[in-house]
């Protein structure tokens, strides 16, 4: 059980490299090497598919939170080639977790996400 409990922490660390990049060169490079390269993202206010639509959603999110990194909150769950955990999103200033949810992701063989299924818990309004 541990090495598959391993397989989706990398998973996970992995996703979370991507969605923290600090760089566009960062960000392109940690989706190409996490993802598969027809990987689908899925949340209530996106549905695309593929390193470069990834890559834009995610630089999308930074443009909307710059500065705030993302999270895990609480231990990673998995079973078969699926995983899931919550995250927040968290404001450099002063800590606070403005938007929260949890994912969903199927892996592949190699342990690269195949795609992403997220639900938002706590989105700030309007968005």
């Amino acid at each position: 059980m541990s090495a598959h409990k391993d397989r989706y922490e990398t998973a996970v660390a992995r996703y979370f490299e991507a969605w923290n990049a600090t760089t566009p060169q960062a960000l392109a490079e940690a989706v190409a090497d996490g993802w598969t390269a027809d990987a689908r993202y899925t949340d209530p206010l996106a549905d695309v598919r593929g390193h470069d639509a990834v890559t834009a959603l995610i630089a999308a999110a930074h443009e909307r939170f710059p500065g705030f990194t993302f999270r895990p909150a609480g231990a990673v769950d998995g079973h078969h080639d699926i995983a899931r955990f919550a995250w927040e999103l968290v404001a450099p200033a002063d800590g606070s977790a403005p938007v929260a949810g949890f994912d969903v992701i199927t892996l592949d063989d190699d342990g690269r996400i195949r795609s992403v299924h997220g639900f938002l818990d706590r989105v700030p309004a309007g968005t």
